[in-house]
């Protein structure tokens, strides 16, 4: 007797077990596998991403670089907006506004007050001819360069950068885990292992119709990499008009 009922006090369990697992099933979708493929554009792509594209998108325009990011194809490793907001700062808080306050010049007050030419340029820091995927980059190892360097790439304003692929451990084994995209800005070519400055990527291979976009992850870095430089390109080029 004592055997009978446990046996339909399993069988009950299994049931609810099931009828559970099947209740539960009604709230999740299998959404398939990620698209890498973007049917528009670069500038579309990083139009229709308010977040984390939108100011982004809104310096390519102000560039005078719409048509590059429409139709020409290269590689984009795309800084996000909180880049930019962090470089321009404010009066009191440090950033660009906080330097320009300090040796009494305009602050910006919206992205138009800077020349194109000094958004063209850092723009073009994180542009690459090609369309280079992560596949297309070879091994680095940020702890033994000397046999895994990665590989020097001209960006299109001609500043280089170290750019490969980081390839993870896995159970105690080494180089057979999640692999990631790793880019290293040199600011001197002469001097490459001084005054560099390594960015992760968040996510890579987003496909628009021109193109692919490497998103760089969050590194507490500023636009183009140096403050300095930037602080200087705009206080020797200028504001626009609109700020004066």
């Amino acid at each position: 007797m004592i055997r009978n009922f446990k046996t339909m006090l399993f069988a009950l369990t299994g049931l609810l077990l099931v009828l559970a697992g099947c209740k539960r099933d009604e709230y999740y979708i299998d959404g398939g596998k990620a698209q890498a493929d973007y049917p528009g554009s670069m500038l579309d792509y990083l139009e229709q991403k308010p977040v984390p594209f939108d100011t982004i998108a809104q310096i390519v325009k102000l560039a005078g670089m719409e048509d590059v990011f429409r139709n020409e194809d290269f590689t984009f490793f795309a800084p996000d907006d909180d880049v930019v907001k962090r470089t321009i700062g404010s009066y009191t808080r440090g950033g660009l506004n906080r330097e320009l306050f300090l040796v009494g010049r305009d602050t910006v007050k919206q992205l138009s007050d800077i020349s194109p030419v000094v958004w063209r340029k850092y723009l073009m820091r994180y542009m690459f001819k090609g369309v280079n995927r992560l596949k297309d980059y070879p091994q680095i190892d940020l702890g033994l360069q000397s046999q895994y360097p990665g590989q020097l790439y001209y960006t299109n304003g001609n500043d280089v950068c170290n750019i490969g692929v980081i390839y993870g451990d896995a159970n105690g084994v080494k180089y057979i885990g999640p692999r990631k995209l790793n880019i290293i800005y040199i600011p001197d070519i002469a001097n490459p292992t001084s005054g560099t400055v390594t960015n992760a990527i968040s996510s890579s291979d987003i496909k628009p119709r021109n193109g692919v976009v490497h998103t760089l992850a969050y590194s507490g870095t500023t636009l183009g990499y140096n403050f300095g430089e930037f602080f200087d390109d705009v206080y020797f080029t200028g504001l626009t008009s609109s700020s004066n």
